[in-house]
């Protein structure tokens, strides 16, 4: 039986990881759970899987839920999650918080050899050049739970570092404005943003979806994942969300994995790797689908995902500003302080005007990190 912990349970990632849990009680065993606030639904989870540690990152949702649970161990605080990560206990960590609060729990558990199932797209966007060697020093695998990286990994046949590839193919589905003018954009609502015409996750996700800048990280997920160069990898919208994307070889053949849309498919195979387990999502039926189209990204609609391939390809710290200053950007279109153009308007800002040194650890990630959103928020605010 496979010890798991699960970060951000209480997320998208994390209640469709349970879910799977929920249907495979002989497989998996829930060691630990992690969640920034949200105890009412924690302590549901808590009560279904009996783990033995939970850690809470907001302080006084924590103090309130030991009170509440004296029955099991809480850690709480900001270092809560990393105190987590640290424990003996636990052989694969789910990493399905959002932003770059999952950095740090992710390195921790490197370091203590467990393998990661990896849906924070932050831990590599910002720290892959120091992520991933740290993790062939440990002997830790990474299971992408993307679905594009799945898709990559899984036509790849599980070996990354085939010479034989050509290039990488992700496909997107385009966002909520995939049919949006650039004029119609000028007032688009959040609520018109969150609706994602294919998948159903979480709200930073689906604005990221929106913008492209979800592809533009995954890009640069890739290039770490997969050690290729940004020159080998390509962009396609694909409206239908069946092909999660593919790989083309030096032979110009090319291998695809198709479902229909669900994170529960990706997510079981990093959690059972090697093997696979039967799903309840339903088969692709051949003759209800007609048609798989594929088209060309306009990148002045979707400037975030030109940005964010430029600032990964620039390396460095660069990722890092981009992505702390999205992460501050999203939040507040979220919030009504700011519109949907304004986004890739400060992304563009901020990366030509906040000045970025040193080499990639986490202590210059996470410095880089508060300084950007301290940066963008005083800019916004003149």
């Amino acid at each position: 039986m496979k010890e798991i912990i699960i970060f951000g349970s209480t997320g998208s990632i994390g209640t469709q990881t349970l879910n799977i849990v929920r249907r495979n009680r002989d497989k998996f065993r829930v060691v630990g759970l992690s969640c920034n606030s949200n105890i009412e639904l924690l302590a549901k989870q808590v009560e279904e899987f009996s783990p033995k540690y939970v850690a809470i990152s907001n302080e006084e949702a924590g103090m309130q839920f030991r009170q509440e649970h004296s029955d099991i161990e809480v850690m709480y605080g900001e270092k809560a999650p990393v105190e987590l990560a640290s424990i003996d206990e636990g052989e694969l960590i789910v990493a399905g918080q959002v932003g770059i609060s999952g950095l740090l729990p992710t390195i921790t558990a490197i370091k203590k050899g467990k393998n990661i199932a990896l849906a924070n797209k932050e831990t590599l966007v910002a720290g892959g050049d120091y992520v991933m060697p740290l993790a062939k020093k440990y002997g830790v695998d990474i299971f992408p739970v993307d679905s594009e990286h799945s898709a990559i990994w899984q036509s790849t046949h599980f070996n990354v570092g085939d010479k034989a590839i050509k290039k990488l193919i992700l496909t997107a589905s385009g966002g909520a404005f995939r049919d949006y003018s650039m004029q119609e954009l000028e007032n688009v609502t959040v609520e018109q943003a969150l609706q994602h015409p294919t998948w159903s996750m979480g709200a930073k996700v689906t604005i990221d979806s929106a913008t492209m800048m979800n592809k533009g990280l995954e890009v640069i997920e890739a290039k770490h994942l997969f050690g290729v160069g940004f020159e080998n990898i390509e962009v396609v919208i694909h409206k239908e969300s069946i092909v999660h994307s593919m790989v083309e070889y030096v032979d110009n053949t090319i291998m695809a994995e198709l479902s229909y849309p669900s994170m529960e498919l990706p997510i079981a195979l990093a959690l059972t790797y090697p093997q696979r387990i039967e799903s309840d999502e339903k088969s692709i039926d051949w003759k209800k689908l007609s048609s798989l189209s594929f088209s060309k990204p306009d990148m002045k609609k979707y400037k975030c995902m030109d940005l964010a391939i430029k600032a990964g390809k620039d390396g460095g710290l660069r990722p890092v500003v981009l992505n702390a200053t999205n992460e501050v950007l999203v939040e507040m279109f979220l919030n009504g302080l700011i519109k949907y153009l304004d986004i890739p308007y400060y992304i563009e800002r901020t990366l030509n005007e906040f000045a970025v040194e040193g080499i990639v650890c986490p202590e210059s990630i996470i410095d880089c990190d508060k300084r950007v959103r301290t940066y963008v928020r005083e800019s916004v605010k003149r």
